[in-house]
């Protein structure tokens, strides 16, 4: 199964750990549309909300496992290999420790808007890039995680279409992204609400 540029490599170990037997990065997007779709309604459940920080390192292993449970063995369990996106896998715990340390000040001190604060943890933890596969689908939906649980409407992201396939929505979010690399949010905060 090859990879499209709007997906990460993965090794051709990481390939073994394939759970269903897809031939096609079609039948792959589907199959795992259909997870998250599941770990989405289970994540955004009121209780679950109030029961569960997101800004904790086991939660975001435990939801990435909710996401990928079913499409890959390694779901929840952090890469390492190298990547083309990502801190070295070594740094990988450094940096969700930092990230989580910050957000969890940002919470407590109310540094940020609600909505900045879930981008702002969105942002860094696509730039940590955790996992083999995933990640940028887990960091907008842990996004949507905080924001809810904080008392605001999950994003749009673009108008909910579907990030992972290449055009013209997948383009805007990158650039906003790229801006976020820079130091600049606005673009990516007005993406996530647009």
């Amino acid at each position: 199964m090859g990879n499209s540029e709007a997906n990460t490599p993965l090794t051709a170990e990481e390939q073994e750990e394939l759970i269903p037997n897809l031939a096609t990065r079609a039948e792959l997007n589907e199959w795992e549309r259909e997870n998250i779709l599941r770990a989405r309604l289970w994540a955004l459940g009121k209780r679950r909300l109030r029961l569960r920080d997101p800004v904790t390192e086991p939660y975001v292993r435990e939801l990435h496992r909710g996401m990928f449970h079913a499409t890959w063995k390694w779901a929840g369990r952090y890469r390492r290999t190298e990547k083309n996106l990502g801190v070295a896998p070594q740094l990988i715990l450094e940096g969700l420790a930092a990230l989580l340390g910050d957000a969890a000040y940002w919470i407590e001190h109310g540094t940020y808007s609600v909505d900045e604060i879930a981008i702002r943890f969105h942002h860094r933890l696509v730039v940590i890039h955790p996992f083999p596969n995933g990640n940028g689908r887990h960091a907008r939906l842990i996004a949507d995680v905080l924001a809810a649980r904080m008392g605001r409407p999950v994003f749009s992201w673009g108008g909910g279409r579907e990030l992972a396939d290449a055009g013209s929505v997948r383009e805007a979010y990158l650039r906003a992204l790229r801006s976020a690399d820079g130091g600049n949010c606005q673009p990516l905060l007005e993406f996530s609400r647009s």
